[in-house]
C-alpha cells in the first residue's frame, strides 16, 4: 500500500508536480482536506526553509495525526541577487502589477514579464539561476522532516514551450537544450527540483 500524504496547497500546478514525482517512490499525495475553509498563515520567513517549516506546522494543526506535507520553492536568480527567492510567487504583485478582481489569474506572465525586465541588460551567459525548493513533514504542530531540491539553469531572454507553470517557459536547461516547459512530464519530475526534493525525503519517510 502506498504511502499518503497530505499536501497543504492550493497550486494545482504545485500538487501535479508533486504527485507525478511522488508515485515514482510509491507515494500517494492528495490536497490537505477541507484546505480551501482553512485561512492561509502569513509567509513572513526570509528563506525557504523558514516558509515551509511555518505552513507545515501551521497546516498540520487543523488534521491531527495526519503528516502534512508543505513547500516553500521560487527562482534564485544570480544577477538578481538572489531575487525573486521567497518572493516568487509574488515577484510582480511587489512591483504594483496586480489583476483586477474580475480577471483571470495572470500572475506567471506578468512575473515573467518582470523577470525579463529586471534582466534585459544581463547577457544571457551571466543569466545563471537555479529552481529550489524545501519540502516539510510535519504533524500535530510539530516539524518532523526536511528534503530540499535545486536543479540549476539559465533565464532567457524571450519564453519558450507551453508545458508547466510559473517561470518554466524562460527556466533553460543546457545540457538538454530545453526549458522547463519545454519538457514531457515524466523527465520534467526526474530533474525538477521539486522531483529532487520528493526523492530526497523518501529514505526519510522509509525510516
Amino acid at each position: 500500500m502506498a504511502l499518503r500524504l497530505f499536501a497543504a496547497t492550493t497550486s494545482q500546478g504545485k500538487l501535479r508536480d508533486f504527485r507525478t514525482a511522488a508515485q515514482a517512490h510509491s507515494i500517494a499525495i492528495d490536497p490537505l482536506p477541507a484546505l480551501a475553509n482553512i485561512p492561509a498563515p502569513e509567509e513572513n520567513g526570509v528563506t525557504f526553509t523558514a516558509n515551509a517549516t511555518l505552513k507545515a506546522v501551521y497546516y498540520s494543526r487543523f488534521a491531527p495525526g495526519i503528516l502534512v506535507l508543505a513547500d516553500d520553492s521560487g527562482l534564485e536568480v544570480d544577477a538578481l541577487d538572489g531575487a525573486p527567492g521567497v518572493r516568487s510567487a509574488r515577484f510582480a504583485a511587489d512591483s504594483g502589477l496586480v489583476d483586477s478582481p474580475d480577471a483571470n489569474d495572470n500572475s506567471d506572465v506578468w512575473n515573467n514579464m518582470i523577470l525579463l525586465q529586471r534582466l534585459a541588460a544581463v547577457p544571457l551567459p551571466q543569466r545563471t539561476a537555479r529552481y529550489c525548493c524545501v519540502l516539510v513533514a510535519a504533524r500535530d504542530g510539530l516539524p518532523l522532516l526536511t528534503a530540499q531540491g535545486t536543479v540549476e539553469g539559465l533565464i532567457l531572454e524571450a519564453p519558450r514551450g507551453t508545458g508547466g507553470f510559473g517561470y518554466d517557459p524562460l527556466f533553460y536547461l543546457p545540457a538538454l537544450g530545453k526549458t522547463m516547459a519545454e519538457l514531457d512530464l515524466e523527465t520534467k519530475h526526474t530533474l525538477s527540483h521539486r522531483g529532487r526534493a520528493i526523492a530526497a525525503l523518501l529514505p526519510m519517510l522509509q525510516a
